[in-house]
């Protein structure tokens, strides 16, 4: 009894995992219209809340809540369990008046203390003057139009803001193309070509594009920032930022009959339309820089300077490494690398410079790290003078000079091989070192061929005609098996009939992702029944799903696996007209497909 007391307190104690700590978390969309509902939810990651108060909410209208719901969930991996509850209240409210408001924190008492949630803030924006019907900031499409419908100039629409368009030579520049729609927009066709007289670094955006709500000109628009770039002008004078095409795959409603057999050839009352848009162009004016300075490396913004050395006490023929940081924002990839005056006793090398930058909406920003490495030949004091680095600041329209730390080194004599040369060829110190070695005579042991020892007749002499013929006659043979195996064509085709079905559904994939439904279940169809041709080497013409069945039997193919072959090919046939989501049934039709290939090559003898 003990044991399995002991036993139980065991399982007992594995078997359950404590809650995480206790949260209540505020969710509801960034942007509304007004007039328009919306969801306002408070979830608490436990079950175990009591008497939860919630804030004041001005400037909504709270038209029903709150509601209570719970949920809760349990798993077992591995022999772990692990359970989650939570209870969400919800609440159905109205925005009122343009403007953004805030929701302050709610609170709930768990075991005795109080728990808060996180406020949130919420714009309320007007209606349309036009009109327009607002839509709730969900990220949701909105309703398609009426096949037919002409689309007008202000419901489909790019602009091109650039942050500043009085500008200093390689200052830095924030571009933004932006989208503004009202439509249902599909699918963005285009792309921005390389900007004449700017360098030009993108900032990554995110792949997932989320729809905002923006009121803009009296109107409610969905809009993502597409594309957006920090330029850097290259010119003085009047630049041109220019317009760029982009084509836009747009949703419309088809009126339909009632008959649901209308509505299924008609593909669920959907067509896409084509509508082709411009982007602005944007003039941007371009100042010349004042008279550079001497030393002046051609950056533009605000930086920084910090130097360091590895050490200040060597011996000759060590390495001696000088580092700078160049800190900052601004044209950091356009920077020249600045020039350290070594001492003439110094070996000097190429410096080796790592850029660390982040591409950002605020410019280009991080550090360019410079090392720079030298050998001193030669025994004494040296100094490594300082590095005068000077740039332009386009706020104060000035330039400025920062100057690193001055080095004072001291070289004591070495004994590696390079001074024991010069001592033992130049009277100790009569060479003076010139930036790079001197070299010298190599002395030592010589290594003489002996008088009368050739190369012909020896071994190896044989080797260079009996080796090449052996790869001769071994490569003859194995391209007349090659060539014979080639000339059997049927067993050719059943040999890489995976290879050509495995090239067919890569396509097939390519299409999945570029939503081409038709030439999608084309490609996988050919698939199929290729597949089946060339591994039974009946032609396709010949092929039925009744003989399929009976041949693949022969070939020693379960029932089973043969019966899920020709559901794939039924279910193929049949979503390629169906209604309903298509990226799922194409999605779920691939999946298919490549499986049973992949079962069918492992089970045909």
């Amino acid at each position: 009894m003990r044991r399995l007391f002991f036993l139980l307190i065991m399982i007992f104690t594995v078997g359950t995992v404590w809650a995480d700590k206790v949260t209540l978390t505020a969710e509801a969309p960034d942007v509304v219209v007004s007039g328009d509902q919306f969801r306002l939810s408070f979830t608490v990651n436990t079950q175990k809340g009591k008497d939860f108060r919630a804030p004041s909410i001005k400037g909504f209208e709270v038209l029903m809540g709150p509601s209570r719901s719970s949920q809760s969930s349990t798993q077992i991996i591995n022999g772990k369990v692990s359970s989650t509850s939570a209870v969400t209240f919800t609440y159905i409210l109205m925005a009122g008046e343009a403007g953004t408001y805030t929701i302050p924190a709610a609170s709930i008492e768990v075991d005795g203390e109080k728990v808060f949630s996180n406020s949130l803030t919420v714009k309320v924006l007007p209606p349309d003057k036009a009109g327009a019907t607002g839509r709730p900031a969900t990220g949701s499409v909105s309703p398609s139009r009426s096949a037919g419908t002409q689309i007008a100039a202000n419901d489909f629409f790019f602009t091109t803001t650039a942050s500043k368009t009085n500008v200093y030579e390689q200052e830095a520049i924030l571009l933004t193309y932006k989208v503004y729609t009202t439509l249902d927009l599909r699918q963005l066709i285009g792309n921005i070509s390389d900007l004449k007289g700017f360098h030009s670094q993108e900032i990554d955006l995110p792949s997932q594009k989320e729809w905002r709500l923006e009121n803009y000109q009296g109107r409610n628009y969905k809009t993502i920032v597409w594309r957006q770039f920090i330029i850097f002008p290259q010119q003085t004078g009047k630049l041109e930022i220019p317009s760029v095409e982009f084509e836009g795959i747009i949703a419309q409603r088809v009126q339909v009959s009632d008959d649901p057999f209308d509505a299924f050839f008609n593909g669920g009352g959907v067509v896409e339309v084509k509508k082709k848009v411009r982007t602005p162009s944007v003039a941007v004016q371009v100042k010349p820089l004042p008279a550079k300075p001497e030393g002046f490396s051609g950056a533009v913004g605000q930086f920084s300077l910090s130097s360091s050395i590895n050490a200040k006490e060597v011996k000759t023929n060590d390495a001696l490494t000088v580092k700078l940081n160049i800190a900052g924002s601004g044209n950091l990839k356009l920077i020249g690398t600045p020039d350290i005056k070594f001492p003439e006793d110094f070996e000097v090398y190429d410096p080796k410079v790592t850029n660390n930058f982040k591409v950002s909406q605020e410019g280009v920003a991080g550090a360019k790290d410079i090392e720079y490495l030298a050998i001193p030949r030669h025994a004494g004091d040296f100094t490594v003078p300082a590095v005068a680095f000077t740039y332009f600041d386009p706020k104060s329209g000035s330039y400025k000079t920062l100057r690193s730390e001055e080095y004072r080194i001291k070289v004591e004599k070495g004994n590696g091989d390079a001074s024991q040369v010069v001592s033992d060829f130049t009277n100790k110190e009569s060479v003076k070192m010139l930036g790079q070695d001197v070299r010298f005579i190599k002395l030592g042991d010589a290594v003489f061929m002996p008088k009368g020892d050739f190369f012909y007749g020896t071994t190896a002499y044989y080797l260079w005609y009996v080796v090449p013929f052996v790869l001769f006659v071994a490569c003859a043979v194995a391209y007349r098996q090659r060539a014979k195996a080639s000339a059997d064509i049927a067993r050719m085709k059943t040999k890489k009939a995976n290879k050509v079905a495995a090239k067919r559904m890569k396509l097939a994939g390519k299409l999945l992702a570029d939503n081409k439904k038709n030439e999608f279940y084309d490609e996988v169809l050919k698939a199929l029944w290729g597949y089946i041709s060339d591994k039974l080497n009946i032609p396709v013409s010949r092929l039925s799903k009744d003989n399929i069945e009976a041949e693949l039997s022969r070939y020693g193919v379960s029932a089973e696996l043969v019966q899920d072959f020709l559901r794939t090919l039924n279910d193929c046939e049949f979503a390629r007209y169906a209604p309903g989501d298509e990226t799922e049934a194409m999605d779920k039709v691939y999946t298919a497909s490549v499986e049973v290939i992949s079962k069918m090559e492992n089970s045909i003898k």
